[in-house]
């Protein structure tokens, strides 16, 4: 098998073998941009590391000698010469973008003698040690595991001495001062001599590289993006261009339109004198592209052209990262920006009015989980002008976040395991912190631009986030943090708009979110393409009405048992509980009918003709009962019953597993009474807004946790019985069906006998999935992980469906009831029904709808499309 391909022998194509990088930038090179000479070692072959016990292959190594002598030829260099020196990274690769969740390694192949060459080569002392200092502390960290900070320690210790403030103000004695400390660090901490073979110094990159696959931070990386753990990544060996080698030369990031805004012009930032590295750990606040124009015109003009053809080639928004070497400009990557959700839709819809793209295209540009963040509500405007400003940063990642202060990633997680809500405010963060910048609300700098580490992740997360604050001092010793004249204290509320990069001493209130232009109509071209209708899980008026404003198309799921645990209606509810015969839980019933019949009225006026799909009463009873000695003193007092009678009858109707207990349609076996009060409340509520609103109310009815076809056709007697006596009464006719959950397995296993008695089939994936697996989703949590790290699960079941298991009893379900009834409507109202890979297996399956939390909907509607897209 090959291993390693030159940058000659890839293509764009090749992202699987080559990753993302090495595909890019061996079309770069196809492309006729300058791109530093350089080869490829496979993502196969970082599997094969792991296979060989973490270790190189004698094969592989032989492979690495060719290749390395085919780019010293083309290079006309040779790694370790003294008078000719070749100098290369070794970067990272995976075939989808992560950024900074690998490691990569500048300026290899320096070593004593090869810097006493350079130094006579380049006539430039200072750039040779700059370099040589940066390569040191990059492997020492990288390679061998040796802390960072011990590095940066002693060049913040030498610029105080000095009495300067930037890198790039100490001189090349002060450099070679610091080449000697930092092998001393290396030495000291490693046991070891910094190695001086430079071939050497490339095997145990390479192996630093493909171990940097499985750190903490990739993992996480992966887990949290739902990346194959079993991919690998590439390892890029490319000549070295120096952006360290004065004021004529430079490092920077460009995007070809605004990541955080979409707009149609070059977006970037770029460092004079500087490495690539410099630019994203955000150690010093970099220029805007724009001002190279005015320093070096014809490399802006040339930088330009290239970004131009780029964008026009990939046909999509590019993340470009160049050097400029003694002005002559080099490419050293391309990708598929990140960008928020409101940049995605403004660049897929002006991609469609420049005709680069087609609307299918632009469809599937988009993840449907980006549209959250425009889901979710801003600032209030009002509340936001009388809001205390504490100073202002870099607007890196949109969105409005406000929480208590914290210091270091692991508050930040901490804090989210308390549902509470924090800002993470760090000088800068680093791709160790990718947890808790994940946990918190939002993300506040004091140094970087918009392509540090933190803008880049927080936008591919959705993420606020504030950088390059320079008012901003942070002292954790005294977990204090200063902006200006104002000192705040660790857990002090603040709040950052990621939109203007404000930031403000306190907790600001939010506003809803406006929902047109480039969402709408992106909206309307998902609704052209998709074939399933999209419903809402809405149990309340405002749910309904917050559904409607994303696009449903209905109701799948009213949920009639939350409308009992409102303080006014709790009481009569445990009154019907505990009554010992039918007469006293009929009283108790009474009063509950009014109350729910006035919510459905609610429900339905809103909903208009739009079908209303209401589930019987579900949840064990003993969830209703009063657990405190007061309320059960006061149950007991209202009901005229002692207190001990009150928690013997508490006491009988706990049960050991409520999930298999008596719920859903056997409580309505068991007391009938209760299936036709609540048949009255639905049916009375259409009846009434039909006759006083004129709509014409499609309500429809479905019984749950039915496991055999005669549990549904007793029940549904009873429930026609009584539609029908309400129907007559009134001189009116209702559209009206009796439908059923499928979320045992066994009625799946029926379902065509089930489909006899069944108008629909709705599926409850999440009781389904525990059935199916055995645990209950509320105590899963507690073992779950272990099977994530073990790789005994990839994902998680109630996120993402099971489709070998679970999905497989849905499919048979549906082909079950569609042979007894073949225009039987199914569809899914379980969470799995807003979980975009989910819905694009209920496409296969052929499923007429999904229902889902209004704040889904537009998700759903995306995905829906998408389906259809990729199912074709």
């Amino acid at each position: 098998m090959k291993h390693i391909y030159d940058f000659n022998e890839g293509n764009a194509q090749m992202r699987d073998t080559l990753g993302g990088k090495g595909a890019n930038l061996a079309e770069m090179q196809n492309l006729g941009m300058p791109v530093p000479y350089g080869f490829t070692i496979s993502c196969q072959t970082c599997i094969e590391y792991y296979q060989n016990n973490e270790k190189l292959s004698d094969d592989l190594i032989n492979e690495i000698r060719e290749h390395l002598q085919n780019l010293e030829n083309k290079a006309n260099k040779k790694l370790g010469s003294s008078k000719n020196p070749l100098l290369v990274s070794v970067r990272s690769g995976a075939r989808v973008s992560m950024p900074g969740m690998m490691d990569t390694i500048l300026n290899l192949g320096l070593n004593d003698e090869v810097v006493k060459g350079m130094i006579k080569l380049t006539n430039n002392e200072r750039f040779v040690y700059d370099s040589y200092r940066r390569f040191i502390q990059m492997f020492a960290d990288v390679v061998m595991g040796v802390d960072k900070a011990l590095f940066e320690h002693e060049i913040d210790r030498l610029k105080k001495l000095r009495n300067v403030e930037l890198d790039t103000q100490l001189d090349s004695k002060d450099l070679q001062e610091l080449v000697t400390i930092f092998k001393q660090i290396y030495l000291h901490e490693t046991k070891q001599e910094f190695p001086q073979d430079p071939f050497t110094q490339l095997k145990m990159a390479i192996q630093a590289v493909f171990a940097s696959w499985n750190n903490p931070r990739a993992i996480y990386y992966r887990k949290m993006n739902e990346l194959s753990d079993d991919w690998g990544t590439a390892v890029n060996v490319q000549m070295m261009v120096f952006g360290n080698m004065g004021e004529n030369s430079g490092t920077g990031v460009a995007f070809t339109r605004n990541p955080s805004t979409g707009e149609h012009h070059l977006f970037g930032e770029f460092l004079l004198n500087a490495q690539g590295e410099d630019v994203v750990a955000g150690i010093r606040t970099p220029q805007p592209i724009e001002h190279l124009k005015a320093i070096m015109p014809d490399v802006y003009n040339e930088f330009c052209q290239i970004a131009d053809k780029l964008e026009h080639h990939y046909k999509d928004m590019q993340d470009m990262e160049f050097t400029i070497e003694n002005r002559k400009l080099f490419m050293l990557q391309t990708r598929n920006g990140k960008r928020t959700g409101k940049a995605a839709l403004k660049i897929a819809c002006d991609l469609v009015d420049e005709q680069i793209i087609d609307k299918e295209t632009a469809l599937m540009r988009v993840d449907p989980m980006q549209l959250n963040d425009l889901l979710h509500p801003t600032f209030d405007d009002k509340a936001l002008k009388q809001a205390e400003v504490l100073g202002n940063g870099i607007a890196a990642s949109p969105g409005a976040a406000s929480g208590r202060i914290v210091f270091t990633a692991q508050e930040a997680i901490n804090a989210a395991k308390n549902d509470e809500k924090v800002i993470l405010v760090r000088l800068e963060t680093s791709p160790e912190d990718i947890e808790g910048m994940h946990s918190a609300q939002g993300i506040l700098t004091a140094r970087g631009g918009m392509t540090s580490h933190a803008a880049v992740v927080a936008r591919g997360m959705g993420k606020c986030c504030v950088s390059g604050c320079k008012e901003l001092k942070i002292n954790e010793n005294k977990r204090q943090i200063s902006i200006g004249n104002k000192q705040l204290n660790e857990n002090d509320f603040i709040s950052l708009d990621g939109s203007t990069g404000m930031i403000y001493a306190q907790d600001i209130p939010k506003q809803a979110p406006r929902l047109d232009g480039d969402f709408e109509r992106f909206m309307k071209w998902s609704d052209e393409y998709r074939r399933m209708e999209v419903l809402a899980n809405a149990d309340t008026i405002a749910d309904a009405k917050q559904a409607i404003t994303f696009g449903a198309e209905g109701i799948g799921l009213v949920r009639s048992e939350h409308m009992f645990f409102e303080q006014d209606r709790i009481k009569a509810i445990r009154e019907m509980i505990v009554a010992k015969t039918s007469e006293q839980r009929e009283t108790a019933l009474a009063k509950i009918l009014p109350m729910q019949q006035s919510d459905f009225e609610g429900i339905f006026e809103v909903m208009g003709e739009r079908a209303v799909t209401v589930r019987y009463l579900d949840p064990p009873l003993h969830e209703f009962l009063p657990k405190t000695s007061y309320d059960i003193a006061q149950l007991a007092k209202d009901m005229n019953i002692d207190i001990e009678s009150l928690k013997q009858i508490i006491a009988s109707l706990h049960e050991f597993n409520p999930m298999m207990g008596h719920r859903g349609c056997r409580l309505a076996i068991s007391y009938p009474e209760i299936a036709i009060m609540q048949t009255k409340a639905i049916m009375q509520a259409a009846i009434n807004v039909q006759k006083t609103k004129g709509i014409k109310v499609n309500v429809k009815l479905m019984i749950p946790l039915v496991g055999t076809p005669n549990e549904l056709a007793y029940l549904k007697n009873i429930i026609e019985d009584e539609c029908q006596s309400l129907l007559d009464e009134n001189g009116i006719t209702i559209n009206y069906q009796i439908g059923t959950m499928i979320e045992i397995p066994r009625s799946a296993l029926v379902a065509d006998e089930i489909a006899k008695y069944a108008d629909f089939f709705s599926f409850g994936t999440n009781d389904l999935t525990q059935m199916t697996y055995g645990f209950s989703r509320d105590d899963a949590g507690s073992f779950l992980n272990d099977y994530y790290d073990k790789n005994i699960y990839e994902d998680d079941p109630f996120v993402h469906i099971d489709e070998k298991g679970v999905g497989e009893l849905i499919k048979m379900a549906t082909m079950k009831g569609r042979s007894v009834k073949p225009g039987l409507k199914v569809g899914v109202c379980g969470e799995h029904g807003g979980d975009a890979k989910s819905i694009n297996f209920f496409e296969k399956v052929k499923l007429d709808y999904v229902s889902c939390s209004p704040y889904r909907i537009p998700i759903a509607r995306l995905a829906a499309a998408q389906a259809v897209i990729r199912n074709k």
